[in-house]
């Protein structure tokens, strides 16, 4: 009765969720809704995995560092981080590299070698991207330091006293085994980050949420636009979970003996079919390789 009264709704303009699912400012805002999504990721990762080995420094510089970057953002809104850039304006008309403090010693131009407008620097896209890409840095920052941290301490010892640096111990002997334990939330962050996006709308950056909303603002087909704009969202993360999960899949290896079955192996065997055997192993049942019943 739910899925007839939607259909048959009227007021829902099914015709009209048709006529706009590809226009040009729909697309155009799922492609910066994307770019946004992956650059936003990969500053939130790098920067997540460099404040991670910072945080687990015996240096208290770093660790102390890292410690207030991750209290400052996330403990305020992305929100309000993104308000923050967009009008970062509003505290320094001009951002500039130079000499430090040479408009107190009287040097010209207060010693500044390259000066550029902070607006022009800082235009909506890089504004959004920074407000996105940091604050995800925050949180990547402690799933990678409790991926880190799963790794037997043995681990390490081990490869000290084969000859290896801390930062080639790092790079070839612990983060490839925390790849399993960081993976599933970082999956999740990604889709997570996807739906982020929304809220640069409050800056006026054009990406999909905005692009539904400038269309329905001069149609006033409301309802029609949010569930084109819901369509695509539900598309790419079941997009983004399929890829999760033969990445997990994948880090999986090292850990299970039998890797669990794919979506395609799942339903070949709900059709009667045996799944195909998985990481090489025989399909023959024990006991039975003489060709006996069970």
């Amino acid at each position: 009765m739910l899925i007839h009264a939607i259909v048959t709704n009227p007021a829902i303009q099914w015709d009209v969720i048709r006529t706009y699912l590809f226009d040009s400012s729909i697309t155009h805002g799922l492609v910066v809704t994307l770019e946004l999504t992956a650059l936003a990721m990969l500053i939130g990762v790098s920067g997540g995995t460099l404040l991670a080995i910072m945080r687990l420094s015996p240096n208290p510089v770093l660790s102390s560092t890292a410690w207030f970057y991750i209290w400052v953002f996330r403990g305020t809104p992305v929100l309000v981080q993104l308000l923050f850039w967009n009008f970062l304006g509003a505290l320094w008309a001009k951002l500039s590299i130079g000499v430090p403090f040479g408009g107190y010693l009287g040097l010209s131009d207060g010693g500044a070698f390259w000066s550029q407008d902070t607006n022009k620097l800082i235009p909506l896209f890089v504004a959004a991207l920074l407000g996105l890409g940091l604050n995800e840095a925050a949180y990547m920052a402690e799933i990678v330091r409790g991926g880190i941290q799963s790794v037997a301490v043995g681990q390490t010892e081990a490869a000290h006293a084969l000859g290896m640096s801390q930062s080639a111990t790092m790079r070839r002997i612990i983060l490839p085994q925390a790849m399993r334990v960081i993976i599933p939330p970082t999956g999740n962050e990604t889709i997570s980050m996807l739906k982020t996006t929304s809220l640069v709308s409050a800056i006026s950056l054009e990406e999909l949420l905005r692009a539904g909303q400038n269309i329905y603002s001069r149609t006033f087909q409301t309802i029609p636009l949010l569930i084109v704009v819901s369509i695509w969202y539900l598309l790419m993360t079941s997009i983004l979970t399929v890829v999760q999960y033969y990445i997990e899949r994948h880090y999986a290896r090292g850990a299970n003996r039998v890797l669990p079955p794919t979506p395609l192996q799942r339903l070949r065997g709900l059709l009667g079919r045996r799944p195909k055997p998985a990481n090489g192993e025989s399909d023959v049942v024990p006991g039975l390789e003489g060709g006996g019943h069970l």
